[in-house]
């Protein structure tokens, strides 16, 4: 089993920072790509940014320029940190990783974390 536990969301003003972490645990044998997806009320849940095990990384049009995400390879963690808070990037945001666990072959398989708040608002 693969565990993503989420940290380093809340309440924030617009235009603040916020850095959220990613820890990915238990059986895994790689890890081939972690992102970041968030889902504001009413909404449906989004791509926020991902990065491959090359560095290759994605981002959604929304976010550019404000958010960059990042890989530590040795701690299985994934970053994302998010300047320049608008009330619209206001969700739920979950770490998401792409894993081939240990003792499953070679398939791969999706997990999820739990989902951390961050809410930007005056």
């Amino acid at each position: 089993q693969v565990h993503l536990v989420e940290s380093g969301g809340g309440l924030v003003q617009p235009g603040g920072s916020l850095r959220l972490s990613c820890k990915a645990s238990g059986k895994i044998y790689s890890i081939l790509t972690m992102g970041w997806h968030r889902q504001a009320p009413g909404k449906e849940r989004e791509l926020v940014a991902d990065i491959d095990s090359h560095d290759s990384t994605h981002y959604a049009d929304s976010v550019k320029g404000r958010f960059t995400i990042s890989r530590d390879y040795a701690q299985n963690t994934v970053y994302l940190q998010m300047n320049r808070l608008k009330i619209e990037d206001t969700a739920v945001y979950y770490c998401q990783a792409r894993v081939v666990p240990t003792g499953y072959g070679f398939a791969e398989y999706e997990f999820w974390g739990q989902g951390t708040q961050v809410t930007v608002s005056s």
